[in-house]
């Protein structure tokens, strides 16, 4: 049986300040949202945690805005990766405490993840493109 190169999980980055108020979140959530809060505690255990002048521009981090696509129905879709308070999915803004979230930050261009949905169901989202987060001047 082959495996696909999603199936493991592709090496991730974090900026330091993020991952920590990241961490901090997925903690908050553990008894209202248990998948997420152990999926987002184990991205940020396992990256690689970098100051934010440090990042790569085609990397996820935190208000970047992000194409994808989802291999299981073939759709792209395009949206804002935000914290809890921001979110507004029909604006295009999706939270870090969501099961796609969660599966977004920290990956670049061209990565894929196999990953769980909110029915458990595994998908390979495959990242087509980052446009960073505006920072300020």
């Amino acid at each position: 049986m082959m495996t696909s190169k999603a199936s493991r999980r592709p090496a991730i980055h974090m900026i330091d300040t993020e991952a920590d108020i990241i961490a901090d979140l997925a903690m908050g959530v553990e008894e209202r949202l248990p998948q997420v809060s152990r999926l987002l505690l184990r991205e940020v255990t396992r990256a690689k945690v970098h100051k934010a002048d440090r990042v790569p521009a085609n990397l996820i981090t935190m208000h970047a805005t992000v194409q994808f696509a989802d291999q299981a129905n073939g759709k792209s879709y395009s949206c804002q990766l935000v914290y809890p308070g921001e979110a507004d999915i029909s604006g295009g803004r999706i939270s870090i405490l969501t099961p796609v979230g969660a599966g977004l930050i920290g990956l670049r261009e061209g990565q894929s993840i196999l990953w769980p949905d909110r029915d458990g169901h595994e998908r390979t989202l495959t990242i087509l493109k980052v446009t960073p987060a505006c920072t300020p001047a």
